[in-house]
């Protein structure tokens, strides 16, 4: 079948006026109403859940990532030249900063409230240019941490758990894993600041002088491992892998898919799944649009009989429907684009503002990976939703249009 015989001027000029009268039965037009509006909701909704999405996976690679280690070489018994394993590591071009770290996993002591937490040892000249954490620090923090070895930083979860300020001395009670009888280490320490990144790395991070970690550690005068800055994210495992592989026994290697790759994979299956059922509303708008178009031929049926009296062959009138039902999906289709787009800008500030006025938090920290809904709009992700729910439309205005081709004029004017 031709296309110039399905398209041309009278077709395009004949199905855009049905496409946009509303001289119908009442019927319908709530039918067809009711269809551009389920376009428009199942459009808008699939772009905002997926900028939703891209928001959550931008947040976990920037934010999350940007302060926890993406890759880490560890040593069993410790690590006593750091200095000259970082150079080593270094040359592999791969890795674009090291630095030493001390890791000690304890709990936090204040009057009666206590909090678990991951503490990490860290050198606060060598540890800026591995991470962005000072973007969530007051203003010189890491000046305060190396000037007072009895510092630390706790995260805001700690810090509410433990009901603590700046200022404020905590305990740090560490058990000793080599000897289940001996009595756990306790270190007094300073909270010299807060680390507010709005993640749930805030629920159990804390950060202290990397000396001090290292005499409270299992192997005192060591350092626990390297952390490593790698040149792309998701091939941490095969660079720990590799350099694993040239380093002398007593080397382990961990990076980021092990600690948080549960998390990535959960936000990457969860944008599919509920990209799927969106898609099934833009679907359902679709099957609308058939009722709404089949509606339409018995309503027009005298109108299509003149028209095929006057000559129109039995392509144009499939072309005149299928003109009209794609007018339908390109009006809610672009609705629904316009809407999600904008939608999509203001969802962060949206939900924010309806948290402040309901005085409720919708996303927990210490349930969810952040304590705030993110959006970061893709263009292509709304060329893909707009060009599939037109290509649905499309096809669903299939069959409705062979319906109205099949009209015949003498009996559709029987009655007239």
């Amino acid at each position: 079948m031709k296309l110039k015989a399905l398209f041309n001027r009278f077709t395009f000029l004949v199905g855009a006026r049905y496409g946009i009268s509303r001289k119908h039965s009442q019927l319908v037009s709530f039918i067809s109403t009711l269809s551009t509006a389920g376009l428009v909701i199942g459009v808008a909704l699939l772009i905002v859940v997926m900028s939703v999405m891209n928001g959550f996976d931008r947040e976990l690679r920037e934010r999350i990532l940007g302060i926890m280690p993406q890759a880490m070489i560890y040593h069993r018994e410790g690590i006593t030249d750091s200095t000259a394993l970082i150079a080593q590591l270094k040359r592999d071009k791969r890795v674009l900063e090291a630095a030493p770290f001390v890791q000690i996993q304890g709990l936090f002591n204040h009057q009666k409230h206590v909090a678990p937490a991951n503490v990490f040892g860290v050198d606060p000249a060598q540890e800026s240019r591995l991470n962005s954490l000072e973007d969530y620090l007051p203003p010189k923090a890491f000046e305060q941490l190396d000037r007072n070895p009895q510092g630390v930083i706790v995260g805001q979860g700690i810090a509410d758990k433990l009901r603590v300020v700046v200022g404020d001395k905590i305990s740090l009670i560490i058990p000793r894993s080599s000897d289940a009888n001996s009595a756990p280490g306790i270190l007094m320490l300073d909270v010299v600041a807060i680390l507010r990144s709005n993640t749930n790395v805030d629920q159990t991070l804390a950060l202290m002088n990397v000396n001090t970690a290292s005499q409270a550690s299992e192997f005192p005068g060591k350092v626990s491992g390297i952390r490593l800055k790698v040149n792309d994210l998701f091939e941490a495992p095969t660079i720990v892998s590799d350099l694993i592989n040239v380093l002398p026994v007593g080397y382990f290697g961990s990076h980021w898919m092990r600690t948080h790759g549960t998390i990535y994979e959960a936000i990457h299956m969860s944008k599919n799944l509920v990209g799927l059922l969106l898609l099934l509303i833009i679907g359902i708008a679709a099957f609308n649009l058939v009722s709404t178009l089949i509606m339409v031929v018995v309503d027009k049926q005298g109108d299509i009989a003149i028209l095929r009296t006057l000559g129109a062959s039995s392509k144009e009138i499939i072309g005149i429907f299928m003109i009209q039902g794609g007018l339908i999906g390109l009006i809610g289709t672009s609705i629904g684009a316009v809407l999600g787009v904008i939608l999509s800008w203001v969802v962060t500030d949206l939900i924010a503002g309806l948290e402040k006025i309901l005085g409720i938090q919708f996303l927990h920290s210490d349930v969810y990976p952040i304590s705030y809904l993110p959006s970061n709009l893709s263009w292509l992700d709304v060329v893909q939703v707009s060009a599939t729910s037109l290509f649905i439309c499309f096809f669903a205005a299939l069959y409705p249009a062979w319906r109205a081709s099949r009209v015949q004029p003498a009996e559709a004017l029987r009655y007239e």
